[in-house]
């Protein structure tokens, strides 16, 4: 049983990576079962629906790693604007230190799937959600009301992924960092800072 979970981890692994540096058109099946070195028998046994079913699994990983990565950023400062600015500072540097290849997770698949009604568009707009849902859930903990919120998380969420593609078309981290202090500025605009419990763990003299 371990090895049969080795082997779909190294099929779902290996075609995250090739969505997102070449997207769904541009992977085969083949070369999904190379990079995996694994066999096409045991792609079809893992994912009898095929290259179809192989991206959702690959895509819904990406979600995952990607909100890990969200969910750090966010975690690591108190302050919400200094969390965005954070999150978007380290998505410039990884992407830089990819040599400008391994952008949004889900980018590549949601853009070339538009208009169909498929398992991939539902697991790109599931990863989506998800991520906003995770700023979401920051600004409410540090006071912003629901509806602001929920807006606030859709700008960011927004604006992350295309500064994402720009900073990857002109090879360069200045969309993301632009974006990020312009993302800042906006949710200090509202007046509000860090979570209560963080401010008065910070006053308490027992902090």
């Amino acid at each position: 049983m371990q090895t049969e979970t080795s082997t779909r981890d190294r099929i779902v692994v290996a075609a995250a990576r090739l969505l997102q540096r070449q997207g769904y058109v541009g992977t085969g099946i083949k070369q999904i079962a190379t990079e995996s070195q694994a066999t096409l028998g045991s792609i079809y046994h893992f994912f009898p629906g095929g290259k179809e079913a192989v991206a959702v699994a690959a895509i819904r990983y990406s979600d995952q790693e990607f909100a890990a990565l969200l969910r750090e950023a966010l975690d690591g400062e108190d302050d919400p604007a200094e969390a965005v600015l954070s999150c978007t500072r380290q998505l410039a540097a990884g992407l830089r230190e990819s040599g400008w290849i391994d952008g949004c997770p889900v980018t590549a698949a949601a853009l070339e799937t538009l208009g169909a009604d498929s398992e991939i568009q539902q697991a790109c707009a599931d990863a989506l959600n998800g991520w906003e849902g995770l700023v979401r859930d920051k600004l409410l903990r540090c006071g912003f009301p629901a509806g602001e919120a929920r807006e606030l998380a859709t700008t960011v969420i927004s604006a992350v992924e295309g500064a994402e593609v720009t900073a990857q078309v002109n090879r360069s981290e200045e969309p993301l960092l632009a974006a990020g202090r312009q993302l800042a500025r906006l949710v200090r605009s509202y007046g509000i800072g860090a979570p209560r419990a963080a401010v008065d763990g910070a006053r308490s003299p027992h902090a």
